[in-house]
């Protein structure tokens, strides 16, 4: 058997799941160099809610945290988590965005690009799977990776996850990833699909992403290594368990002397570890790290919500005063869930699924009030389900409306030259107009305090109409 690769999700999901993407460009960079001699397959370090987080809640360009990070990290492949037509943002975008992202975030310093749909409808993927093998034969750069949405339901079955491999080998991927977001996939179930895959496909590279969230993320990184799996994702220890990933160290020990030894040495780990250890009892003692997150909660196995997921239904709850009503959420969750065509819960649909199940037992009445993003999703917005929604349960949240029966993106128009146009008085850098398109009111908030910065003016008492600023 061939070495196991590992990859690193420090930087990017795990504090994903454990702190709400709070982690900072500033808290990343004294690391960087230590963690590009270790040796892993690749750092995940953008993409997810990393984006949204940097421009929403920690006042920073992402894509000058990309840039500084491969400045620093020149040895080791650097990955991001990329939402098909979804971008990185929580609607379908035209071809030409998709496009044009995937062109900027190769020439930013993405190796990897980790491509999902979060309703594992192929037509989504196909765009930026088109885009990212056209920038390789041009540039050599850029790997696409799908990663198969796992979840469990009526429908998801072995053979269905094969025949989606299928589908995705010959749309032209280069790796494939069991993207397990909520820790529902279990060892004995991992080392079969896992084995099918790789009998079908004996090539093609398999990458496991799971969480701990249920505690069973160990036993399942491990029997999937036994099944032939090429690479598992895990998180350094003090980043680590609860709704994050298996941990690294105790992963490569394990490893150590058999077949699959990683190679990875446990010293060097152990620099990385406690310099996030420091981080970590930073977070604790803030609050942003809530120890909710961090213990085994074996009723994912039935609520199917994963770990980030959990952390914003927690936060979502405790701003609304109704932290009570956590539990009673988590056993809405499934029946949504079920009512929207068993969709992986997965960004968008994890929020739009938790959201509206929120909503049902706030309300105290199911489908009371709906938000707009889950009758987007029961009309067909986001793409086709594995299963059908039922006619009279569409009719019930539609109305009069009619669903979308083809790929959503096609009924788009194309976006990107209008969208230069009116991200012109705030642009600095050609990027600019991406993360406009993704996230127009919080970007311009961010281009203005910018401006602001840089010519040193004072945001807080400035009269926007008259265009006076104090400095």
């Amino acid at each position: 058997m061939a070495k196991v690769k590992i990859t690193e999700t420090a930087l990017r999901d795990s504090h994903q799941s454990l702190i709400a993407t709070r982690m900072t460009t500033e808290e990343m960079l004294p690391i960087l160099k230590e963690m590009d001699e270790v040796g892993y397959h690749s750092l995940e370090v953008w993409g997810g809610a990393t984006f949204d987080a940097c421009l929403r809640f920690l006042n920073e360009d992402p894509w000058v945290r990309l840039r500084k990070i491969r400045e620093v990290a020149k040895n080791t492949n650097l990955q991001m988590l990329f939402r098909g037509q979804n971008i990185l943002g929580y609607r379908h975008y035209s071809d030409d965005v998709v496009e044009y992202f995937v062109q900027k975030s190769i020439a930013n310093g993405i190796d990897i690009i980790r491509i999902f749909d979060a309703l594992n409808d192929a037509r989504n993927l196909e765009t930026a799977i088109k885009a990212t093998n056209r920038e390789h034969a041009q540039s050599g750069k850029g790997h696409v990776q799908v990663a198969l949405s796992y979840t469990t339901g009526p429908i998801y079955t072995t053979d269905y996850y094969v025949n989606y491999t299928k589908q995705l080998v010959d749309m032209g991927v280069d790796s494939i990833c069991i993207k397990d977001m909520a820790g529902l996939l279990k060892p004995y179930d991992a080392e079969v699909l896992v084995k099918a895959i790789k009998e079908s496909f004996p090539t093609l590279p398999v990458e496991l992403h799971t969480h701990y969230t249920a505690g069973l993320a160990s036993m399942t990184t491990l029997k999937a290594i036994e099944a032939g799996c090429d690479i598992v994702d895990t998180a350094i220890s003090p980043l680590a368990l609860g709704t994050s990933q298996p941990a690294t160290e105790p992963i490569v020990a394990a490893l150590q002397g058999t077949p699959y030894d990683t190679g990875l040495d446990l010293v060097k780990l152990d620099k990385i570890s406690k310099y996030f250890s420091t981080l970590r009892e930073k977070y604790l003692a803030s609050g942003l790290l809530n120890p909710k997150v961090l213990k085994v909660d074996a009723n994912t196995l039935l609520y199917q919500v994963p770990g980030g997921m959990l952390s914003n239904l927690i936060s979502q709850l405790a701003q609304m005063g109704k932290s009570d009503k956590l539990q009673e959420c988590l056993e809405e969750v499934p029946r949504v869930r079920a009512d929207a065509g068993y969709p992986p819960l997965v960004t968008p649909s994890s929020q739009i699924v938790g959201t509206q199940a929120v909503m049902n037992v706030i309300y105290g009445e199911r489908y009371k009030s709906v938000t707009k993003e889950f009758k987007g999703m029961i009309k067909g917005e986001y793409g086709r389900p594995a299963v059908p929604i039922d006619p009279d349960f569409q009719k019930k949240i539609l109305g009069d409306e009619q669903p979308i029966t083809c790929r959503p993106a096609d009924l788009l128009k194309p976006e990107l030259e209008d969208l230069k146009k009116k991200v012109a008085p705030y642009a600095e850098q050609e990027e600019d107009v991406l993360s406009y398109a993704l996230f127009e009111q919080v970007a311009t908030k961010f281009f203005d305090a910018r401006k602001a910065a840089k010519l040193n003016l004072d945001e807080g008492t400035a009269d926007k109409q008259a265009k006076i600023h104090t400095v």
